[in-house]
């Protein structure tokens, strides 16, 4: 069975080509490791002599919703410290009395809790970390949960609030030691990046203040504002360990999460309701492949795929946040790559 790599590579290099990214890296493979991958463009399209790497570090924007979050939840419901349709305010003090204690873990997961929609965190609730905290765990619900999908980054900063309460450490020290060390992934962690990190880092949008494109820097704004750790956003990661990742979640070891997790976050959980979501995973859209392949997104231009029924799974991290916030060329792309990746000739 072969994978049609030069209809991926030349995909990629039209997007380059048409300016929906400066440069791109992407991988195929299975549970035994990475079948394929490249790399196409510029790290920087100012620098021509700067070209995109396959060991080029990506902020990978909501992925840390996946690698971080998502990842840790699993391990803490594997455990048992955490069941997933217990009402929060019957165990976590921080929302008892608040509207926030009727909803569940699951509810969270599947984006059905009816948070609050509005998210600039700033302006709702200052700059103070204990105040936003507060804020965002005490507030009203936007509608009574149950009643409708509606993606909103609450759900993952409330639910990295939980494993912080939960396992009594800060987010970035239980991915890192529960997920991305075990994993071998060496080179994930919540920015602000390390120098000799920040060299190899695809830059993103151009930051008004410095008047320099963000490198190293997590784009997301309330990453920034919470020191760089959230569950929203703040990750940064490359090809070779998101990679590991994927591996992991077609072949399971004792590492991290475990099998009944995936298979439980890899399935509609959502109902009648629509759009239909997983656990934080959501079917491929306009595809065939709808029922069989799984993704999440990044806002700076990431995402991955996985595909559990044909034992394979797809990687594809730009930085198009460096040309525009436009998502529709960048879903173009995604999907075509998508199906690329998945549908295989003998």
């Amino acid at each position: 069975m072969t994978l049609d790599i030069p209809r991926i590579e030349q995909l990629l290099q039209d997007g380059v080509r048409d300016r929906v990214y400066p440069g791109a890296v992407w991988a195929v493979g299975n549970a035994s490791g990475t079948t394929a991958s490249g790399a196409v463009g510029l790290l920087n399209p100012t620098r021509p002599d700067e070209p995109m790497r396959l060991d080029t570090v990506f902020d990978i924007a909501s992925l840390t919703k996946i690698v971080a979050v998502w990842s840790v939840i699993g391990t803490l419901v594997e455990e048992g410290k955490l069941q997933l349709h217990t009402p929060l305010g019957t165990f976590w003090p921080e929302v008892t009395g608040h509207p926030l204690a009727q909803v569940t873990t699951h509810k969270l997961l599947t984006h059905t809790a009816g948070l609050p929609l509005r998210a600039n965190l700033r302006n709702l609730y200052g700059t103070d970390p204990q105040d936003i905290r507060d804020g965002v765990l005490h507030e009203a619900l936007h509608r009574d949960p149950s009643r409708a999908v509606e993606y909103t980054d609450r759900a993952a900063l409330i639910l990295g609030y939980l494993t912080e309460y939960l396992a009594s450490q800060p987010l970035d020290l239980l991915a890192t030691t529960r997920v991305w060390e075990p994993l071998g992934m060496a080179e994930t962690h919540f920015g602000p990046l390390q120098p000799e990190l920040v060299t190899r880092c695809a830059p993103t949008e151009l930051d008004e203040e410095s008047g320099t494109h963000l490198k190293g820097t997590a784009h997301d704004f309330s990453a920034r504002l919470l020191g760089g750790t959230c569950g929203i956003a703040g990750v940064f990661s490359t090809l070779t360990d998101l990679s590991r990742f994927l591996c992991h979640m077609l072949a399971p070891t004792q590492a991290a999460f475990g099998s009944t997790w995936i298979a439980e976050s890899l399935r509609i959980r959502t109902g009648e309701l629509t759009p239909a979501r997983g656990l934080f995973w959501h079917p491929a859209p306009d595809t065939e492949l709808r029922e069989d392949s799984w993704v999440h997104y990044g806002f700076t231009g990431t995402g991955m795929w996985i595909n559990p029924a044909r034992g394979r799974w797809a990687v594809l991290l730009t930085n198009k946040l460096h040309f525009t916030r436009d998502r529709e060329p960048l879903a173009a792309v995604r999907n075509t790559f998508r199906d690329a990746a998945f549908r295989i000739s003998e």
